[in-house]
């Protein structure tokens, strides 16, 4: 290359997905639905929360995984509070036939990114893991409604975690539902500003997402009075 030409644009990686679901017809119909997007790829396949583990362990890495609850051994609760622990960067997003209050309260609160039922489509797979890269939570409305009405019948036990009040602005915008962009257009600050604060909210309230944060807020009555 001449010193006038001028380097071609380096294309941004397909983000890596893995998907941990043990009816091997699913799992490879995802795959397949996955890696024909011209953003995302399907790198790995595993029908055992353990297995996909120890890949981490041996220094393998993964943007997202897509995870069943109804595992075989380590279930997907269990499996979700492991990898969270291990590998806090990895978005997860569920992806079950169970829809009760405990299940989806408890794989928020593990750290589980979003929740699909596995009724959705196909296309709606794909389109939820953008909305989790952009900073979004994709919750099946049905279930968000479940876990609204849950969380409207009980009461807020009152912990102050010493949230300011910019930082409970941010919260709101969360509650709401709006992406780190949006709440940064919305309360017209940067979205490096919008990252600290809800850094900070993430710090103070212990949890590692923004569902887990729009959980803890709508449970304890975080933003009430």
């Amino acid at each position: 290359m001449s010193d006038t030409e001028t380097p071609a644009t380096e294309e941004k990686a397909p983000t890596r997905i893995w998907v941990i679901e043990d009816n091997e017809t699913l799992r490879k119909t995802v795959a397949r639905v996955l890696s024909r997007q011209k953003d995302m790829k399907c790198t790995r396949e595993f029908d055992r929360c353990e297995d996909a583990l120890l890949t981490l362990k041996h220094g393998e890495r993964v943007e997202v995984i897509l995870l069943d609850l109804g595992l075989p051994g380590m279930g997907g609760l269990e499996g979700i509070r492991h990898i969270k622990a291990a590998f806090p960067a990895i978005e997860i997003l569920v992806f079950s036939v169970f829809e009760d209050n405990e299940k989806v309260f408890n794989a928020i609160c593990n750290g589980a990114s979003g929740y699909l039922l596995k009724t959705s489509s196909m296309g709606e797979i794909p389109n939820a893991i953008r909305d989790i890269l952009a900073g979004g939570a994709p919750i099946n409305a049905r279930i968000a409604r479940r876990v609204l009405d849950m969380f409207g019948h009980l009461s807020p036990v009152g912990h102050d975690y010493g949230l300011t009040e910019r930082e409970k602005e941010v919260l709101e915008q969360m509650v709401a539902g709006l992406t780190k962009k949006e709440i940064a257009d919305q309360l017209n600050l940067s979205f490096h500003t919008v990252d600290k604060h809800i850094r900070g909210i993430y710090s103070k309230l212990h949890v590692n997402t923004m569902t887990g944060a729009v959980a803890k807020a709508l449970k304890e009555g975080l933003l009430n009075g």
